[in-house]
């Protein structure tokens, strides 16, 4: 029986990260994958997939959004499904090879197979042709990710229904598209078919898409997803889900609305990939969607059973699961390298308008009783923003009132996931006000929106403040 001081089950940027961290400190790591390539759902069809198509569409709008006189583009009417995935597949190999380049550098070896948790530190690696082999282990990580959840009305088994999965398999182009669940990757595919001219309807049972963006920043995706043309319903159910004899989608309100859709995707949340793990077999119980609970150095109830990544749920980003990767494995070995997540993480969703956040929004601040002041720096006042076509665009800062510091950015509008990453650094180095309005930033630059918001702020300080500034 073969040993290991770490196997990681799942090769996603969880167990990639920890399995890479382990093997970089000296310590034999293996990882556990069942899918014929690495990398999990961040690769083969969350983050990557979503995002390549994010980018394929707006490439095929871009006629439209910054118009030339005299041409005119019609991405609908020319572009195929297979024309639409093919940059998609092309990176996604490109990932692969990258990570199996990683772990093969790293002297990570990848068994082949379905990983099953025997007892504390053996595992049995279930091979695609039937046969087991097991491994001894001094510490294992859970980094199975997690799957969409699946509601019994709904019919997955028609071809015009189909999961956030299932929708990366279409071989036709819709014209009209209903999506049930306007989180974030039912908005991410809403924003990315209505790009292209797909009739997208946007089904949501509460009052709002993503309660916990800032209420401004909310308003100005809703506004730019309504001139997308996606019809936005909200407090409204589906009460079922089923196929048409033509091959369409038939999607049943609970108010008794019918409507009929080329394709209908199901997007009201994801389940952790643990059943039939064997986790129970080592005194850890999974909740009642799959999620397993850890402390702050991710260790399970058992002792030697680690756990990272979508399997413990929110915040379930790829960045911060290969952060939580890499400080298990550091906890694991006592490694003194990384120990703690960061305070200050981003949140970044790639709708059209894209949207982007971290630390407080102006709510969070209010309501945990800060005294605050509000900076804003809007895209049509930026000369950058009228060049790449945003004029409804919002950097929206958030500064303490007594100590001027920066507590918290939320963007909507282009290169948001990107900007934000200013906010992140001002808020780690305890930067606020003053730093923001006595930096220098290129001309002409979305960073400039920064010293907009910050401007903006000053203003509503008083004249002390202004002087104090000058």
């Amino acid at each position: 029986m073969r040993s290991f001081d770490l196997i990681c089950i799942g090769s996603g940027p969880a167990g990639e990260s920890a399995a890479a961290q382990a093997a970089k400190f000296g310590r034999r790591a293996a990882v556990v994958e069942c899918a014929p390539r690495p990398g999990g759902a961040m690769v083969n069809t969350g983050t990557v997939a979503s995002k390549v198509l994010r980018e394929t569409a707006l490439v095929a709008s871009a006629l439209r959004r910054r118009p030339i006189p005299g041409l005119t583009a019609n991405p609908l009417g020319e572009l195929s499904m297979q024309r639409f995935m093919a940059r998609r597949t092309l990176v996604q190999m490109e990932e692969h090879d990258r990570i199996e380049e990683r772990l093969d550098l790293a002297g990570v070896e990848i068994l082949r197979g379905r990983g099953e948790i025997v007892d504390m530190n053996t595992v049995r690696v279930v091979r695609p042709d039937g046969s087991a082999q097991l491994f001894t282990t001094d510490y294992m990580l859970v980094a199975t990710g997690s799957t969409p959840a699946r509601a019994k009305t709904v019919d997955f088994s028609h071809p015009a229904v189909v999961d956030a999965d299932g929708i990366l398999s279409l071989e036709a182009m819709p014209r009209s598209l209903v999506i049930v669940g306007a989180g974030v990757i039912g908005s991410e595919y809403a924003s990315i078919f209505a790009e292209l001219g797909v009739a997208v309807t946007l089904i949501e049972p509460r009052s709002t898409l993503m309660r916990f963006l800032d209420e401004e920043i909310r308003a100005v995706l809703e506004r730019g997803m309504r001139e997308q043309g996606i019809e936005l319903l909200f407090n409204t159910s589906a009460a079922r889900i089923e196929g048409t004899a033509d091959g369409r989608a038939r999607t049943v309100l609970s108010d008794g609305r019918e409507i009929v859709s080329d394709c209908a995707l199901w997007s009201l949340g994801r389940n952790g990939n643990t059943r039939g793990l064997g986790l129970e077999s080592v005194g850890v119980r999974p909740d009642e969607r799959g999620i397993v609970a850890v402390d702050t150095h991710y260790r399970t109830d058992c002792p030697t059973v680690f756990a990272a990544g979508d399997v413990i749920g929110f915040p379930a980003l790829a960045s911060t699961s290969m952060e939580q990767g890499r400080i298990a494995a550091c906890h694991m070995f006592d490694i003194p390298f990384l120990t703690r997540l960061a305070d200050t993480v981003p949140i970044g969703i790639y709708t059209i308008p894209a949207v982007a956040s971290v630390g407080l929004t102006e709510e969070q601040a209010r309501s945990g009783g800060r005294d605050v002041v509000i900076g804003r720096g809007h895209y049509r006042d930026n000369a950058r923003g009228r060049m790449l076509g945003d004029d409804q665009g919002l950097l929206k800062a958030v500064f303490d009132r007594q100590t001027r510091m920066l507590i918290g950015v939320s963007i909507a509008g282009e290169d948001a996931t990107e900007l934000v990453h200013l906010g992140q650094q001002a808020i780690a180095a305890g930067h606020g006000l003053q730093h923001l309005i006595e930096s220098c930033f290129n001309y002409p630059s979305l960073t400039e929106l920064y010293k907009a918001a910050a401007f903006d702020a000053l203003s509503q300080l008083g004249e002390g403040s202004l002087r104090l500034a000058a």
